[in-house]
């Protein structure tokens, strides 16, 4: 369904802000808004497409209760949220954080948008207590990850399936499909819950599993191998490898990573709130990360955020 098609900066505003939520809309170029606003879907779970065919800045703030993804169709922008500029590609931004957009001319989006509350219960059901708060997902989409490639293209056959005769004519199916991409994404793109999911498995572990974890988290600070790691659980490598697999659905210097990571991000935000002083380097190095790049790209992949921009925050 059409919902705009024209030149006039504030009819669009309007009508977007109705679908999405209040934003700032300013024009950046002489040449003449060409917006087309099309809903593809308006269900329990929403998909548009939208255009201002101007260059432009969109700024909501902070987002209310919704997920917002966006993948590109055509052109290009620049997406800053909470203070930090995301790579090109597919995005997404959750409920209290805080994006602002510029598109070129040329550039045409998808946008889903996913309530909150749809959220919730796919993630409580991977686990037997309700989550301490809405999940904060990693907010670039790699598509380099077969998961998350796999679940954009599910986007794509959700968009073709809702304009079929058979879309139009099985409102059973089409709540499936909608409750197949909600779950789908929970399960592909790494977002905070996942140490909770992580905790929840190791309950059930067996004691050489136990073992092991509490060893990465004694000795995170140090030179930890995975021959060390075994021989603290007392079995083979390759029984520990098999151990994590089936109970983490990880790998052993996986998990110490994400200790690691967790042990970081602590005393990053520690340095936010006053309470310690350091770099992002000092920290980094410090719980044993010597490749800048690799610990900035595992730590936006995990918290959404990069480190200086924890280092920044006021939590």
């Amino acid at each position: 369904m059409l919902l705009y098609d024209g030149d006039r900066a504030e009819s669009l505003h309007n009508v977007v802000a109705e679908r999405f939520a209040p934003h700032r809309l300013t024009v950046l170029s002489e040449q003449r808004l060409n917006g087309r606003f099309r809903s593809l879907h308006e269900g329990r779970l929403s998909l548009y497409e939208l255009g201002y065919g101007a260059e432009v800045q969109v700024t909501p703030g902070e987002l209310p209760d919704f997920y917002n993804i966006q993948v590109p169709v055509s052109g290009s922008g620049v997406v800053t949220l909470d203070g930090a500029v995301l790579p090109p590609g597919p995005w997404l931004a959750g409920p209290g954080q805080r994006i602002s957009m510029t598109w070129d001319g040329a550039a045409l989006n998808r946008i889903l948008i996913i309530p909150a509350r749809l959220v919730e219960p796919a993630v409580q059901a991977r686990s037997d207590k309700p989550p301490g708060s809405l999940p904060r997902f990693a907010p670039a989409l790699d598509s380099r990850n077969p998961a998350v490639a796999t679940w954009l293209e599910l986007v794509l056959r959700f968009q073709e399936f809702v304009a079929s005769p058979l879309g139009r004519r099985s409102p059973l199916g089409l709540g499936h499909f909608e409750r197949l991409l909600v779950d789908t994404l929970v399960d592909a793109q790494p977002s905070s819950w996942c140490a909770q999911a992580l905790a929840h498995g190791l309950a059930a572990a067996p004691s050489a599993l136990r073992r092991a974890v509490a060893f990465c988290e004694e000795h995170a600070h140090e030179a930890v191998s995975v021959a060390d790691i075994a021989a603290a659980a007392r079995v083979s490598p390759q029984s520990l490898r098999a151990a994590f697999r089936a109970h983490l659905d990880t790998t052993p210097l996986a998990f110490l990573r994400r200790v690691r990571l967790d042990l970081a991000h602590h005393d990053l935000r520690s340095v936010a709130q006053g309470r310690a002083s350091g770099t992002v380097t000092d920290i980094a190095v410090r719980w044993g990360f010597t490749h800048l790049g690799r610990f900035s790209a595992h730590y936006r992949d995990t918290y959404g955020e990069s480190p200086s921009a924890t280092l920044r925050s006021a939590f």
